[in-house]
């Protein structure tokens, strides 16, 4: 592919032109899943080029993992570098992304749906999803520092954290007026209010605490999917209620 300002070869389709510095990609999106990554790179709503990186994933438990996911996130960011898109858009594998956008100095946007590329050009206009990239003691605060369900609880809490659209979470009183229920642990989100914020309520016992969720989401609707996304990363981690 030539540089569509001064014709100079390129290396890839969609690289930033070094000779002329032009542009050649305007958006990038990022399919990510553990073992695979999918980058492709569009150019006024047309896909100029689409690069796949693959990995094979150590043992979670191992220090190898921890090298292998850095070196995985380091290819995928070393692709978004060379097209120096205006936006970022990324879907999939949490921990790749968190990891790929600590290496990179966009703002990301997260994108949902089967086919993440047909989602972002039919998005085009429409406000987006930031992606946070904050620890979960940067996210938590408030006046309310105790916490309900002790370690169950907390998984709970980061659990919400690590999401990537949540930006505060404020913990609320706990109310031990409720009747008695068994299962241990137990949280969800609430329904989006109109600015896209949800509750997380977590459950312990008689015990109950509400704590409010601040995301991305300006708005109810892109506030529903942050609550969808959130129960549904509760449920993986066996908390849902």
């Amino acid at each position: 592919m030539e540089c569509r300002q001064c014709a100079s070869e390129l290396d890839r389709p969609g690289d930033y032109c070094l000779v002329c510095r032009t542009a050649n990609a305007d958006t990038v999106v990022l399919d990510l899943a553990r073992d695979r990554a999918t980058v492709t790179t569009l150019l006024d709503d047309e896909t100029v080029s689409q690069r796949t990186i693959t990995t094979t994933p150590e043992d979670p438990d191992g220090e190898a993992d921890v090298i292998e996911l850095r070196n995985f996130a380091g290819l995928i960011a070393d692709e978004v570098r060379r097209k120096r898109p205006e936006e970022v858009y990324a879907t999939g594998d949490r921990t790749v992304l968190r990891a790929v956008r600590g290496q990179l100095h966009y703002e990301f946007y997260r994108v949902t749906g089967d086919d993440p590329v047909r989602a972002v050009i039919e998005r085009k206009g429409r406000p987006a999803l930031e992606v946070v990239e904050a620890s979960t003691a940067d996210i938590l605060g408030g006046s309310h520092t105790t916490l309900i369900g002790e370690r169950a609880g907390k998984q709970a809490i980061e659990t919400v954290a690590g999401h990537p659209h949540v930006k505060k979470i404020i913990p609320g009183p706990i109310d031990a007026s409720g009747s008695g229920s068994r299962g241990g642990v137990r949280a969800k989100a609430t329904r989006a209010d109109a600015n896209g914020n949800v509750r997380l309520l977590i459950r312990d016992g008689s015990s109950v605490q509400e704590n409010r969720v601040v995301t991305t989401a300006g708005d109810r609707e892109l506030g529903e999917q942050v609550r969808a996304d959130l129960n549904d990363a509760l449920g993986e981690a066996g908390l849902r209620e």
